[in-house]
């Protein structure tokens, strides 16, 4: 009995020595309240004043982080005081903001530093182009690691290759596969594809074989033109695969000239009609270099910049014949042949000598009555075209290397295309560069065998100008700085304390870090002029489709059996066409195409093997309509088989377990699909299916 009064009596005592306290702190409270003390609050006994958590120890400070004085976070109490909150007082007394808080302050410094922060550029692979990438990035007060860095980098300059670094966040210059891609062979199938459904579009690229594989076509084709037209004496160009700088080509008059023999073999190459009426300056044959901006591949966006380079031949010239097919610095306009010719001239100005910018060719052709904005519109176009002509295989690569759900960096490349332009002013393609030289100096011989590299004032205006724009506009912090702009010129709500608002009209005369800097010299032509161009992108459309059967993560040729499931997805057998038949389809394309490429990594079906099956099919079901309807009234059938399997595989995921996501699944739920063209007949309207749905992140 002794031991439980004791109890209770201490339990009282406790209880009233809290509620004096209490009574007390509630009295000097209200004392300072009334006599309008604002300024210090009250001291806390030990036992009351909240803990400070344990700071975070700062990171030793790295060369290229922004040098901006770090803010220590706000105290952040353990426990609220119920009667201050009661009263609309935060922890430590103090009246509490009719605004958006304390808090806003350093959400702000977050900002702040995100938007003071330069971009970090790691340019230890940069190369031949590292002295352009210097001064652009000097130019844009960003901060270069020529050295690589630890920390991840916001964009890394790649000098040959997307694997010259193993990257797996931030951006980077190139894009798998843009290499193989732009080989003479690969691009003159590709372009061949898309010849072959609009021969009119893609006239800008001259008629090309294979060599060593279509010899033998080479020489019928030929014999057979020869016959119809005895007057037409061609002369043809023979450039090897793997050739740069002029390496290997030589012009021929007949095709028992080709030299078959020796290296040909090994070094395959492709055989052109050459051109023999190019337009003149100075009675000289010149080329034009545009540097052209691929930004994104899904969606798609191109970006040309507004000048080039005019590299002219050194001898004058003549139509080819038997005796001047040898003399390369007539016929070839290659920079790296024609500084060896001793009349080469070297000049600071951009109007004069052997290098020229190509804003001054057009200044010259217009002051003769020339209409510039045709040439120019002619060139966008040969552009465009080229570019959807490689997006489908480049779109195969991409998810090779980056497959998606899987980290990687996003992409961008400089790719420079090189036009000829005819007497009659239409621009021929000749090649894309996936590295085009971004040097910006020249070497000069000071004596016999010794040379010095000198400036190009030439060179330097143009490609500093298109790296430096190609850096803004991949620039990855722009969005957050334009955020945190549009979020400071906001006005603030009413009762906002008016204190809050400074720190906003403080930094608005700093919102635009790019203020000294020209114009953007790149122009967006795609998707700019979309509209004009999408009805082309029919390979694109059956890149989608086989992507979505290959199956594997990271492979790039369909097997058999992802063959097979195409054809049973897209109910595309019939009587006529048994899987057995599919099988023997499916065996001869692929045995004949991978015969033809050196690359045997993978057995199957590539995409050009696949898009060769895909022409079939199509000519098959619809047998009365022109090629490139033919395609693309198979390619709707197969999205719409598609869409429906899609909806039904949603369906049946809803209706199963909870939490349990249906395979392939990708259509819209609310996406009705549309009727399936009829057989020999038109699709109402191409494009009109839902486009299939596959596993396909943003290409950019």
């Amino acid at each position: 009995m002794q031991r439980g009064s004791s109890e209770r009596e201490l339990a009282a005592r406790w209880e009233a020595e809290a509620v004096a306290v209490t009574k007390a702190l509630a009295a000097a409270e209200q004392v300072r309240v009334d006599s309008g003390a604002a300024g210090e609050p009250e001291r806390k006994t030990p036992e009351e004043q909240p803990k400070d958590p344990a700071p975070a120890q700062p990171r030793a400070a790295e060369e290229g982080d922004a040098r901006v004085v770090p803010r220590p976070p706000p105290t952040l109490p353990l426990a609220k005081p119920q009667a201050a909150r009661a009263r609309g007082l935060c922890p430590h007394g103090k009246p509490r903001s009719k605004g958006r808080g304390g808090r806003r302050s350093s959400g702000r410094a977050a900002d702040e530093y995100h938007s003071q922060r330069p971009v970090t550029v790691d340019s230890s692979k940069a190369k031949t182009s590292l002295d352009a990438l210097k001064i652009s990035i000097r130019q844009l007060k960003w901060k270069e690691f020529p050295f690589g860095r630890r920390l991840p980098c916001d964009i890394y300059w790649h000098g040959v290759s997307f694997h010259d670094n193993d990257i797996f966040s931030g951006q980077v210059n190139k894009f798998p596969g843009m290499t193989e891609m732009v080989r003479k062979i690969t691009l003159s199938r590709a372009v061949r594809i898309m010849q072959n459904l609009f021969p009119e579009e893609y006239n800008f690229y001259p008629r090309s074989w294979i060599l060593p594989d279509e010899f033998q076509l080479f020489v019928a084709q030929v014999r057979m033109v020869k016959d119809g037209d005895p007057s037409w004496k061609p002369t043809f160009i023979v450039k090897p695969d793997g050739g740069c700088q002029g390496d290997g080509i030589y012009l021929v008059k007949d095709p028992s000239d080709i030299r078959l023999a020796g290296t040909l073999q090994s070094r395959p190459a492709v055989v052109q009609e050459y051109i023999c009426k190019p337009l003149l300056i100075d009675k000289l044959k010149f080329d034009i270099r545009l540097y052209v901006l691929l930004k994104s591949l899904d969606p798609l966006e191109i970006y040309i910049a507004k000048d080039g380079l005019s590299r002219f031949c050194t001898e004058p010239y003549q139509e080819p014949n038997p005796k001047n097919l040898h003399h390369i610095f007539m016929h070839l306009t290659n920079y790296s042949l024609n500084i060896h010719s001793g009349n080469f001239v070297h000049s600071d100005s951009t109007s004069t000598g052997s290098k020229r910018t190509f804003s001054s060719i057009l200044c010259r052709l217009s002051s003769k009555g020339v209409d510039i904005k045709k040439v120019w519109s002619d060139i966008i176009s040969l552009v465009i075209k080229t570019v959807i002509a490689l997006t489908p295989e480049l779109k195969v690569f991409y998810q090779s290397d980056i497959p998606a759900g899987r980290p990687g960096p996003t992409c961008f490349q400089i790719l420079g295309f090189d036009i000829l332009l005819m007497k009659n002013l239409k621009p021929i393609l000749l090649e894309v560069n996936a590295n085009p030289s971004m040097r910006i100096e020249h070497e000069q011989e000071l004596s016999p065998g010794v040379f010095e590299n000198v400036p190009s004032l030439v060179d330097e205006e143009v490609k500093v100008a298109v790296i430096r724009d190609t850096l803004r506009l991949m620039d990855p912090l722009k969005k957050k700085r334009e955020n945190q702009s549009q979020q400071l010129t906001k006005p603030l709500a009413a009762k906002e304390d008016p204190s809050d608002s400074e720190p906003a009209s403080a930094s608005d005369g700093n919102t635009d870090p790019e203020a000294h800097l020209p114009s953007i010299c790149l122009k967006q032509v795609f998707p700019k002029y979309a509209k004009q161009f999408n009805y082309l992108r029919l390979v694109d459309r059956m890149a989608n489709l086989f992507i979505r059967f290959l199956g594997i993560k990271g492979t790039m040729k369909l097997g058999p059996t992802g063959f097979r499931t195409f054809i049973r997805n897209c109910k595309l057998s019939s009587s006529s066409l048994s899987m057995a038949a599919v099988d023997i389809l499916y065996i001869d394309i692929t045995r004949r195409w991978n015969s033809m490429t050196l690359d045997q990594r993978d057995s199957g079906m590539c995409l050009q093997a696949f898009v060769e099956a895909f022409f079939y099919l199509a000519q098959r079901k619809f047998k009365t309509l022109p090629l490139h309807e033919q395609v693309a009234s198979l390619i709707d059938l197969c999205e719409y088989h598609l869409s429906l399997l899609d909806e039904k595989r949603l369906v049946c995921g809803r209706s199963g377990p909870a939490g349990v996501r249906p395979l392939d699944s990708g259509s819209p739920p609310d996406s009705t699909p549309s009727a399936p063209p009829v057989e020999g007949h038109p699709p109402s309207c191409t494009n009109s299916a839902p486009k299939a749905a596959h596993s396909g992140h943003a290409l950019s």
